[in-house]
């Protein structure tokens, strides 16, 4: 699908479908979203540029995503996806950056995009004001929406750790715990990997920063290139704080292992003070079942109460022993 952002008269003029050159050439913001043939075909003839595939897309050599031709950038990155649907994942997006307009080349719709686009038709003048601005500004709005999602799994992650350290110290029932423990698992296994998702997008973002600031003499107008700084410092400070969270993920992980083997290990433990308590019992018990012919207690009148007597003190005086050092 093909949409044009253009600002006429202060207004927005927001189109779908492939339109004419000359509208594709006044076009500020040209959206391709699972471009075909045919749409590629009309903004690589209207404005003389080559739009990469999708294969092309997949590269990762950097000489292969940040790369110029005449007067436009070709930036390409990573971006995560799909929190909100729970199946998130990252994409590879295109940012062409011509001196009239700016090409984004993407096969979903990260919601950053869906935010940004609704922003537009409040304030197309701000925002649409440049082929570079628009690249900023969104930019910015994916900046954004990662720290929210940074933020969201920070907060997910404490309520795991809480609940995780309160089953501990709880007597509930071993099946509770086992829910309990395995939820939280599963929630920190998904903090590592959206962490590591949004460290990726950060990372791409940053090369991509890097990039634009030594072409920023011709690629970025004056009045824009103090929102460089800006991203900069907001991608360096999301990136430190992804770090910590996948690092305090990390240790969050560890502890709730450890408290998996303590509840094991008390299984374990239980099972092996009744094997022990056993074995005295059972062996009088087998003692006393062998068919000899002379065996004297036999004709005891005590013997059966005798060997009853024996079996309950030696299953006993392990589990008193166990208790007096403290094993139990």
């Amino acid at each position: 699908m093909l949409t044009t952002y253009t600002v006429e008269g202060g207004q927005l003029s927001l189109r779908d479908g492939v339109p004419s050159p000359e509208a594709l050439r006044q076009a500020v913001w040209i959206d391709l979203l699972q471009p075909t043939l045919e749409e590629e075909r009309a903004v690589q003839t209207a404005l003389s540029l080559e739009i990469p595939t999708r294969e092309e897309m997949q590269e990762i050599e950097s000489s292969s995503r940040l790369y110029r031709e005449e007067d436009s950038l070709f930036l390409t990155a990573n971006f995560l996806y799909g929190m909100d649907a729970g199946e998130y994942g990252s994409t590879a997006i295109t940012f062409v950056l011509s001196p009239t307009a700016l090409v984004t080349v993407r096969y979903v719709t990260p919601k950053a995009f869906a935010v940004f686009g609704a922003r537009c038709q409040r304030a197309p003048v701000a925002l649409l004001n440049s082929p570079d601005g628009v690249m900023l500004h969104l930019f910015e709005q994916i900046v954004d929406r990662l720290a929210d999602i940074l933020e969201r799994i920070g907060s997910d992650m404490d309520r795991a750790s809480q609940a995780a350290f309160r089953t501990a110290r709880s007597d509930r029932k071993v099946t509770q715990k086992d829910r309990d423990l395995k939820d939280a698992l599963i929630t920190l296994g998904q903090v590592g990997e959206v962490t590591t998702r949004a460290s990726e997008t950060l990372l791409g973002l940053s090369r991509i920063l890097t990039f634009i600031s030594a072409e920023k003499s011709s690629a970025i107008r004056k009045e824009n290139q103090g929102l460089i700084k800006t991203l900069v410092r907001d991608v360096r400070s999301l990136v430190e704080h992804a770090g910590f969270l996948n690092q305090k993920a990390t240790f969050l992980l560890d502890a709730v292992l450890g408290i998996i083997n303590v509840e094991q290990t008390n299984i374990i433990k239980t099972f092996t003070v009744v094997s022990v308590a056993l074995m005295p019992p059972t062996l009088i018990a087998s003692i006393y079942g062998m068919n000899f012919e002379f065996m004297p207690e036999l004709r005891w009148a005590i013997g059966y109460p005798l060997a009853l007597g024996l079996m309950v003190a030696t299953g006993v005086l392990p589990i008193w022993y166990f208790r007096k050092r403290g094993w139990l």
